[in-house]
């Protein structure tokens, strides 16, 4: 698990916190590490729920005992004054690594528990333990009929919610065990492609046999939203008409379930739509879910709120900091801010511990290019490491032109960069950014205005969760393409300029513009969006 490859990096302090923090990365346990030390007093509570262990001599049960802990997560989430450690991060904690979940996560609660099945009767133990004194806050026992699930998960979150004088909304509907069986084994493990499809597909016989059960019916709605973002964009146009027709009848039987919330925000296209995205992200930001700050950060960042994104970012990794896509997101925001070296610590970390996965690889990557550290470079190209940058390739050729920028190598890139976008008739906002930090502002200008933004549904479209995303636009480190006032065209065509017009936020860059930024919005205010519509 992620907890034997953290160890500690010492006492930091975030921006905007005044108390410091322990920080840790992933790497070799620290010799001597062991499990006495007691997580920290905190000002509000932090709970982490442990996944429940089995003690059935059925391994399926495993499915039974983690939802029943997964359950809770999600009900306790509503309480708005409770923080809940992420899924991703609690549940790395298995049989004897559970005495060191309080100190990894730095909460102040532990929920642990056991689930055992005999035929048709299931006992359920539950204990909460205040991780400072190591005290045992509540604990109990419910013996019911496997019929009785729900209504023993119910207790369950009452007697909590009476330890820490929280109040929490219960399940929304109550479902054969059979059909809740098929919505336990379709819970997202490695996010790809292949799962994706797997987990439709039980997601579908539930909302089939149960066509109340919401959580089933919004579930679906997000695995098919998240494996929309590897079908090619001639396709996802159908696609998305089918989430949005699940995703509305989960929130019809519950408003505020969140993974209905979820689907409904990633099918928003990502330029021309922000105002409706920014609708769509408050109806989130509503609902209990522990990943929403992470999306959150994203948009926040896309629409050039790049410090707020990163405040939201650090926020949400103290509360998931075992999560791969949690720590991505913070490096990301780390990055869009100039803290470059914080940023690939980060990234590090995750390239260390999960180096299958292709985005970590590519984003330390473009830190180490900021960083002038190319050898670090060479380390994770060498095809002896067997790494794939898959989408992110193409960025290759920024980051050798940026290692040694002579005039033949510009004229190369250049080159390059203006055959793709005659060849293609499209460019992405990345490469403008890109073709103006190397210093070609006005060749990257000269391709827009011939160019149509975003994809053209055919195979050079960029597939993959990043695709066609705003946020490099206004990444701190890289000022020449909005220093220049023509971008304040480009941000009309996208779709921004209409957001900081209706909402009177200006991005961050409205003050640091060598020009009278929010003036040339409001010239700018007629300029056509560009029609996206995938």
């Amino acid at each position: 698990p992620l907890a034997e490859k953290l160890v500690s990096r010492g006492i930091m302090q975030l921006d905007k916190m005044a108390e410091t923090i322990e920080a840790f990365a992933f790497g070799a346990v620290a010799a001597g590490a062991g499990t006495g030390a007691a997580a920290p007093r905190s000002v509000e509570p932090v709970l982490s729920v442990l996944p429940f262990d089995n003690l059935s001599t059925d391994p399926e049960m495993q499915f039974f005992s983690d939802g029943v802990s997964e359950e809770i997560i999600q009900r306790l989430a509503r309480g708005a004054k409770l923080k809940v450690i992420g899924r991703t991060s609690s549940f790395q904690f298995r049989g004897e690594k559970k005495s060191d979940a309080a100190r990894m996560l730095k909460c102040s609660h532990v929920l642990d528990g056991s689930v055992r099945r005999a035929g048709s009767r299931v006992r359920i133990a539950a204990h909460l333990v205040e991780a400072a004194t190591h005290t045992t806050l509540w604990s109990d026992r419910y013996d019911r009929g496997l019929e009785d699930t729900f209504a023993v998960q119910d207790e369950i979150s009452e007697a909590i919610a009476d330890a820490l004088h929280q109040t929490f909304t219960s399940f929304s509907t109550k479902v054969d065990p059979a059909v809740y069986d098929l919505y336990l084994r379709a819970s997202p493990k490695s996010f790809a492609p292949d799962e994706f499809a797997a987990h439709i597909a039980l997601l579908e016989q539930a909302t089939q046999r149960a066509p109340h059960f919401a959580e089933a019916w919004g579930r679906l709605a997000l695995l098919r939203a998240w494996l929309r973002f590897y079908q090619p964009f001639d396709t996802r146009r159908q696609s998305a008409a089918l989430i949005r027709l699940e995703a509305d009848r989960s929130l019809a039987i519950d408003p505020l379930n969140a993974d209905a919330l979820h689907a409904r925000f990633f099918v928003v296209p990502p330029y021309g739509s922000f105002v409706e995205a920014d609708a769509a992200m408050a109806q989130l930001r509503r609902a209990a879910s522990p990943e929403k700050d992470m999306f959150h950060s994203r948009f926040l960042r896309a629409a050039g709120y790049v410090r707020e994104g990163t405040e939201v970012a650090e926020r949400a990794f103290r509360l998931n900091a075992l999560d791969a896509p949690h720590a991505n997101i913070l490096a990301l925001g780390l990055m869009s801010t100039g803290r470059v070296r914080e940023s690939a610590r980060v990234l590090e970390a995750i390239v260390d511990h999960v180096p299958g996965l292709s985005f970590p690889v590519a984003n330390l990557m473009r830190a180490y290019a900021f960083l002038g550290e190319w050898d670090a470079i060479d380390r994770l190209l060498d095809p002896a490491a067997g790494r794939t940058l898959r989408e992110f390739e193409e960025g290759l050729g920024f980051i050798n032109t940026k290692r040694n920028p002579t005039p033949a190598k510009l004229a190369d890139w250049r080159s390059a960069f203006e055959a793709h976008a005659a060849r293609t008739g499209c460019i992405d906002v990345s490469r403008l950014v890109y073709a103006a930090h190397l210093g070609l502002v006005d060749e990257a200008y000269a391709v827009l205005d011939k160019a149509y933004l975003g994809p053209r549904g055919n195979a050079d479209d960029v597939i993959g969760v990043d695709g066609y995303t705003t946020g490099m636009l206004f990444w701190e480190i890289m000022p020449e393409i909005r220093n220049d006032r023509r971008f304040v065209r480009l941000c009309a065509r996208l779709g921004l300029v209409e957001l900081w017009l209706a909402t009177g936020k200006w991005p961050d860059c409205a003050d640091k513009v060598p020009y009278d930024f929010r003036a040339e919005c409001e010239r700018a205010r007629d300029i056509p969006k560009e029609s996206f519509n995938f």
